[in-house]
């Protein structure tokens, strides 16, 4: 029977491993491409045997759908016991929000090697990441907004599209194409804060003219 000490070194090596492998996923995906993600690449990176990707993760899909939920900031949005404020219906969480996926999204250039990839190629684990996506926006609309805006629910819904998808296209336009869009640069602390304005000014007047 194996005492607790082997158990418990064990269990760290285990740890260690996977976590050398999700390492591994995001040197090679911002190195490489998305297009060197195969199972003997990853495991060379991550000096671990590639059975225990198998072992671990199922197989390199199970892998590369474990590295995706670490990464993508709306799947991590805790969709449950968030504290809203009663006196402005969501109104400043939704814009807590999105300025932070604005600044998640530009400091993460794995999680934006992994929205390109979502664009240009259908895999299973990328579709995971949409519908992890699409099941936390729906927790958040049904519990906090569809109430707020009742009949006017779906146009907010529509609205929130544009706005979360926007910020999404500035942050991977500044880091593939360049930094100047409509003439804001991108790359600035000055553009940046000029983008989080326009945002408080649109989901300000979504609130005063949907309400």
């Amino acid at each position: 029977m194996m005492d607790r000490k082997e158990v418990s070194g064990t269990l760290r090596n285990k740890e260690r491993s996977k976590l050398k492998f999700l390492d591994a996923v995001g040197k090679i995906l911002k190195t490489k491409g998305f297009s060197a993600l195969k199972i003997n690449n990853i495991a060379s990176e991550a000096g671990v045997d590639k059975k225990m990707i198998y072992t671990y993760f199922g197989g390199l899909d199970g892998l590369v759908d474990t590295y995706i939920r670490s990464q993508d900031y709306w799947i991590n949005v805790p969709s449950s016991n968030i504290l809203v404020d009663s006196h402005d219906g969501g109104k400043t969480l939704l814009k807590e929000m999105l300025c932070k996926q604005f600044l998640y999204v530009s400091k993460n250039e794995e999680l934006q090697k992994l929205l390109l990839w979502g664009l240009s190629e259908e895999r299973s684990a990328l579709r995971k990441m949409t519908d992890l996506q699409e099941e936390n926006g729906e927790k958040l609309f049904r519990s906090i907004f569809d109430p707020q805006f009742g009949k006017n629910a779906k146009m907010f819904r529509a609205i929130t599209a544009i706005l979360v998808s926007g910020l999404y296209y500035l942050d991977l336009y500044a880091s593939v194409n360049g930094s100047h869009f409509s003439g804001v640069d991108m790359q600035s602390d000055e553009g940046r804060i000029l983008v989080e304005d326009a945002l408080s000014f649109l989901i300000d007047k979504t609130y005063e003219h949907l309400q």
